[in-house]
C-alpha cells in the first residue's frame, strides 16, 4: 500500500484578508459565478435578467463569469471605496481566495501569489482542516 505525501500546507497557511482589493483588479482572469449567485447578484442590484447579462456578464472563458473593465479590474470593484461593490454576496470563488487549487498546488504558486497579496503569509492560521474544506466548497474544480 503506498502512502500519501502530506501536501506542503498540512501544517496550515497564515492568512487574513487585508481588504486591499488587490484580488479583485488588475490581472486580467474570469471571475466564475453559478446560477444562484448570478439570480442573487441581480436581485441585490435590482435588475432583470437581460440588463445583468448585458452589462456584467461575459461568455468569454466559456462559462458565465464576471465583465472585466479594460485594465483588469472587475466590473464589481469599486476604487473610490476600494471594495467590492457586492461583497456581501460576492460569488464563493472570491470568497475563496486564497484557497484556490491553483493556488494551494505548491508552496511556489502560493508564494507567487502571496507577492500580490499583503493578506497571505500574515495575519490567522488556518489549518490544513479548514483549507480542505475551503478547497471542496469550490463548484468549479479547476480554480
Amino acid at each position: 500500500m503506498r502512502t500519501r505525501e502530506p501536501v506542503w500546507w498540512s501544517e496550515g497557511v497564515y492568512f487574513s484578508c487585508a481588504s486591499c482589493g488587490r484580488c479583485c483588479r488588475g490581472e486580467p482572469g474570469a471571475i466564475f459565478f453559478t446560477f444562484e449567485e448570478g439570480e442573487r447578484i441581480r436581485e441585490f442590484l435590482g435588475i432583470d435578467e437581460a440588463e445583468f447579462r448585458r452589462d456584467y456578464v461575459t461568455p468569454e472563458w466559456g462559462k458565465p463569469s464576471f465583465v472585466e473593465r479594460q485594465n483588469g479590474d472587475c466590473v464589481f470593484y469599486d476604487a473610490n471605496e476600494t471594495k467590492c461593490s457586492i461583497y456581501p454576496i460576492r460569488p464563493i470563488q472570491c470568497a475563496l481566495f486564497p484557497f484556490w487549487a491553483s493556488v494551494m498546488e505548491s508552496r511556489k504558486e502560493w508564494d507567487k501569489e502571496a507577492r500580490r497579496c499583503p493578506g497571505m503569509n500574515g495575519g490567522r492560521l488556518h489549518t490544513a482542516e479548514e483549507i480542505g474544506n475551503a478547497l471542496a466548497k469550490n463548484p468549479f474544480g479547476f480554480l
